[in-house]
């Protein structure tokens, strides 16, 4: 019998774990190479993970909602035969299931928290270097990025955290436990979840009890427990709980939290600045008028306005390279390779940003061709996390959707976004050699929000201006 060991795969360069979506296959089941598993997801994007190897399912060693580090062990597989493939080190944990989540989990054995733990616990150092043996059911724990988030948002100290009962593999606190203790904090059931875990508590029974049911009476046991009444009280946005009126609450989905939370983010860590310019774009929408049909007749790919921006913009960027820069400490990067994001809206209304790596080494086929299939992935939620791995500028278009300005959010750590509105006929002055005169010109706004800190007022005007030069002198005549 040969034991293929499903790790949970590398998802792009700053990725380090993945959330378990959905498992498309169970204990017992035949699965075939390249067959979908499950479906994760990252911070980025969702996406399917194909088994290595034939055979059947022998073992699936984390749940739903698992959020599980990159390159961890999250199925095994036997192939039936002596194929190679196996991990030689793999089948003995089999008899025992927990083993082999017990190992990045840091549960007995005392040199397990290397694999996750010096990563991703550096806030919380006392759990990992915490001895294993008086306090193994609570400063052992281990806490995900996610989760501890969640909790210094919110306040929650780490003697509370502890003591929340967990539903994930082996007892793991996850989000949705984070979540229901708080919702039960603000409505006063405190009381109801917290006695649960106190079992399964050898060093702080009592520290627990008192927390959890006389919530009016925290003053009865203020010197043991000091500081856990504290967030217990600040939890006081009870009245922001109740909602007068005709209201249908919705929760956020995976991707708007997501979403919300880059973006603040990224006005904590970016002082933002947005200059703003008007561009006359005639010529390029005469251009694309002229040549639209034949274009996609020649090349089996429509031409949109988002390419013709995208070679025009890279071309200012060789001129302003601290525009295609990030910054780390006191340490600016400037990249070299030119990868252009281009914010696109989903048909759930949420925002994805994929990526056209080296979109200056394309001509003008290749960027269409790139941003339509780009384009199509999204909406079908096709997009691998490496389509939205390593942007170095994005470029969002808000006209699409009727406006005529924005002032868009850095997509961090880039420094800079340019927004293009929508394309209106105006009635404008245009020289002339032979004088001024007034013509309908095709006109579009533009709008480069900057960080303050790398990009002063100086670059980022002279780099839209020049942005808008480029758009206006299109050659009507050229072949793509």
């Amino acid at each position: 019998m040969a034991i293929v060991d499903l790790v949970m795969p590398k998802l792009g360069e700053s990725i380090m774990e993945a959330t378990i979506l959905k498992w498309f296959k169970n204990v017992g089941d035949v699965v075939k190479q390249d067959e979908t598993v499950l479906e994760i997801a990252t911070d980025k994007v969702d996406s399917e993970v194909p088994s290595t190897a034939g055979g059947t399912i022998t073992e699936i060693l984390f749940v739903v909602n698992d959020v599980v580090p990159i390159g961890t062990v999250i199925a095994r597989i036997d192939t039936g035969g002596g194929s190679t493939g196996s991990v030689p080190a793999a089948p003995q944990p089999v008899a025992e299931p927990a083993a082999p989540v017990a190992a990045p989990v840091v549960e007995t054995p005392q040199p397990a928290p290397q694999p996750v733990v010096a990563q991703e616990e550096v806030p919380y150092v006392p759990v990992a270097t915490t001895a294993a043996a008086p306090k193994a059911g609570g400063n052992n724990k281990f806490y995900s990025p996610l989760v501890l988030n969640i909790v210094n948002s919110e306040g929650i100290s780490l003697s509370e955290l502890e003591n929340i009962p967990g539903t994930g593999q082996d007892g793991r606190v996850s989000k949705k436990d984070v979540l229901q203790y708080i919702a039960d904090k603000r409505e006063g059931k405190v009381g109801v979840s917290q006695p649960q875990p106190v079992a399964s508590t050898v060093a702080q029974p009592q520290a627990v009890v008192p927390i959890a049911q006389p919530q009016p009476v925290a003053n009865n046991q203020q010197p043991a427990t000091s500081n856990q009444p504290q967030p217990a009280s600040n939890a006081a946005p009870l009245p922001a709980t109740s909602y007068t009126g005709n209201v249908e609450i919705i929760e956020m989905d995976r991707m708007r939290k997501m979403i919300a939370k880059h973006m603040v983010d990224s006005k904590h860590t970016s002082p933002h600045v947005t200059s703003f310019a008007e561009a006359d774009v005639t010529n390029m929408v005469l251009w694309r008028d002229k040549v639209k049909k034949q274009f996609e007749r020649e090349n089996n790919s429509k031409i949109t306005f988002t390419p013709m921006f995208i070679e025009c913009v890279t071309k200012v960027m060789k001129r302003f390279p601290w525009i295609n820069a990030s910054l780390d400490g006191d340490k600016i990067i400037v990249k070299k390779d030119f990868n252009i994001g281009m914010a696109t809206a989903l048909p759930s209304g949420n925002l994805i940003v994929p990526v056209i790596k080296g979109a200056d080494m394309l001509n003008l086929v290749g960027l269409s061709k790139t941003v339509n299939a780009l384009a199509d992935a999204a909406r079908n939620n096709k997009l691998k996390p490496d389509d939205t791995a390593n942007g170095t500028f994005t470029i969002t278009n808000v006209g699409t959707f009727g406006s005529l300005m924005g002032t868009p959010i850095i997509n961090q750590p880039q420094v800079a976004i340019l927004a293009v509105g929508a394309i209106k006929k105006r009635p404008v002055v245009v020289e002339t050699p032979e004088g001024d005169t007034i013509g309908i010109r095709h006109m579009m706004y533009l709008s480069l929000s900057y960080d303050h800190r790398i990009v002063d007022g100086s670059i980022g005007a002279s780099f839209l201006t020049a942005v808008a030069k480029e758009f206006e002198k299109w050659d009507t005549n050229r072949e793509w």
